[in-house]
């Protein structure tokens, strides 16, 4: 089994550059990649898809324990020429103090997997070493393998950054990206463009593998990525919970934002998925359940308002009694009405009377707990749901909420509010969830589905 992570010194070292160039390379030599992001992103596991043609996955040791992390590794890895993992932020950062909780360098101890160093070379020569003797000997339960220097343009440079790290390391520098123009990502509030709308770089993406052949020596990158096999094993309490029930997930430019996992285990469970298009279809497959995910219906509001003929089918399933759970932007869509960027307000499906607006800055960002106030369409009254939140909006509403949300760090509650909603059999909130954390989660709300049956 071949796998290596794509760790950084730190966030924008430009490791989602250089890991997309590398997936793409290594595809283009018909190799099946399978590639991985390290926590809840979404936005970079559609970039990693778009670029590799296999669909990324989220590796989050948050959401879930040891064994389900390992198994959702090792259900993909197993059928693959080579995974590629992405780290998140640095190596080291992850949840709290800890550096293994959370964590790329957490992730890579797990697998037992080689780390290849991403360092900005920019304005800096032997002092390069130092940074990289900090990460390699802060622990000796990871194993860096490599270093990878990016923003490098010249060949001298190179080498004198190359000449220092292997000299007081003992590490190979496997190469070096030049900085590439037409391959910078532009920003949004919520990260990146999200894969569905950049079309316009579809062809950009062999001129950056074409950059990476010509830099980056990926035979030797190979031969450090052998690690133990691991056996996958299939989730026993989800078989044929699902089966017989049909559900419909929204996707489109609007709502995008779903673990794949969570995709999977409805399908592991026997239910059929129909995918709609709140922003494009004017008729709601029929269905027993409805999934309404995350992305960005303030940046399409007017569509969502104008397709009426949807919007008013949805709230009769609500109202029929047919199960919805809504995450994020889902939720805002749920809601009476959103206020855009601009203050201009649209009609949304009115499942919850309340108001999306959005704010200038980060409302919520980062793991937390929700804990239940009521019983919900997941769970029990005072269950615990480990979710993450990343929103620049917020719901005014007058409805009792459902979770007592909080955050600790080492152990300590830093913040708590009060979120997320159910009426009738409709669940929304501005967690993230994934199911795979408890299957209990997924049965109980096909059991609902079931029930109106």
């Amino acid at each position: 089994m071949k796998a290596f992570l794509i760790a950084g010194t730190n966030s924008g070292c430009g490791k989602t550059t250089m890991t997309l160039g590398i997936m793409r390379a290594l595809a283009r030599r018909n190799l099946k990649v399978q590639p991985f992001k390290v926590g809840p992103d979404y936005i970079d596991t559609a970039w990693h898809t778009r670029v590799s043609g296999t669909t990324s996955r989220n590796l989050d040791g948050f959401m879930l324990d040891d064994q389900a992390l390992l198994n959702a590794f090792a259900q993909q890895a197993v059928n693959a020429d080579v995974s590629v993992i992405e780290g998140v932020m640095g190596m080291y950062d992850g949840y709290g103090t800890d550096p293994y909780y959370c964590s790329s360098a957490g992730l890579a101890m797990a697998l037992d997997c080689p780390v290849i160093l991403v360092l900005d070379g920019k304005a800096v020569s032997t002092s390069a070493a130092a940074t990289v003797m900090g990460f390699q000997h802060f622990s000796d339960k990871v194993k860096v393998a490599g270093v990878l220097v990016n923003h490098v343009n010249s060949e001298t440079h190179f080498e004198l950054l190359k000449n220092a790290i292997e000299t007081y390391c003992k590490i190979p520098v496997l190469g070096r990206l030049p900085k590439v123009p037409d391959i910078e990502l532009p920003s949004r509030h919520l990260g990146l463009l999200t894969a569905e709308e950049s079309q316009q770089f579809d062809g950009s993406w062999d001129k950056l593998a074409d950059v990476v052949e010509q830099h980056i020596d990926l035979d030797a990158l190979l031969e450090a990525a052998t690690i133990k096999p691991i056996t996958p094993t299939a989730c026993s309490a989800i078989e044929q919970i699902g089966k017989g029930l049909t559900v419909a997930v929204a996707h489109d430019e609007a709502f995008n934002f779903y673990y794949q996992d969570n995709l999977d285990l409805i399908e592991q469970s026997g239910a059929t998925i129909v995918r709609f298009s709140p922003l494009h279809d004017s008729v709601l497959p029929e269905c027993d359940a409805i999934y309404i995910g995350g992305g960005y219906p303030e940046m399409h509001a007017k569509l969502l308002a104008d397709n009426v003929s949807l919007r008013e089918q949805i709230l009769a399933a609500h109202q029929s009694g047919i199960p919805i759970y809504a995450e994020c932007g889902g939720l805002m869509y749920l809601g009476s009405d959103l206020l855009d960027h601009q203050e201009q307000r649209f009609d949304m499906v009115g499942i919850l009377p309340g108001t999306s607006s959005m704010t200038s800055s980060l409302k919520r960002f980062g793991y937390c707990y929700a804990k239940a106030n009521q019983a919900t369409l997941l769970c029990d009254s005072q269950a615990l749901i480990r979710g993450h939140e990343f929103h620049y909006s917020q719901f005014s509403t007058e409805l009792e909420a459902a979770f007592s949300v909080y955050k600790e760090r080492d152990g300590e509650v830093v913040s708590s509010w009060q979120g997320g909603y159910q009426v009738g059999n409709t669940l929304a909130s501005y967690l993230h969830v994934h199911f795979a954390q408890n299957p209990s989660f997924l049965s109980r709300w096909f059991e609902c589905a079931r029930a109106r049956q």
